[in-house]
């Protein structure tokens, strides 16, 4: 036990020391405007504001023009429905390609 205390007393100390406030009259950089906001910082922060405002609109606007999807099976239906309005109005529609059929020994 004896051995112990010579060790921890060098290091209460020290941290008593380390957690005293300083008595020279500095506070840290708290002084007597300390936590006040001058009015160009609140002007800054309107602008900020006024920005993120026109950003949110912007994306707005340009979110409703994006398709609600992207699959090219609507494309496909669209076409058919196009055609067939044609069809209806006494053109004549274009002849489907005719696709190559695979044989089954490849």
């Amino acid at each position: 036990m004896s051995l112990l205390l010579p060790v921890t007393a060098p290091v209460a100390t020290t941290a008593l020391v380390l957690a005293q406030q300083p008595g020279n009259g500095d506070n840290g950089g708290q002084g007597e405007d300390f936590g006040k906001s001058s009015p160009l910082g609140f002007l800054i922060l309107l602008l900020f504001l006024i920005a993120v405002a026109l950003l949110v609109r912007s994306m707005t606007k340009h979110l409703k023009r994006v398709p609600a999807t992207f699959d090219p099976e609507e494309k496909a239906e669209a076409d058919a429905a196009e055609a067939k309005d044609e069809d209806q109005a006494g053109k004549p529609a274009p002849e489907p390609v005719k696709q190559p059929e695979k044989s089954e020994s490849s």
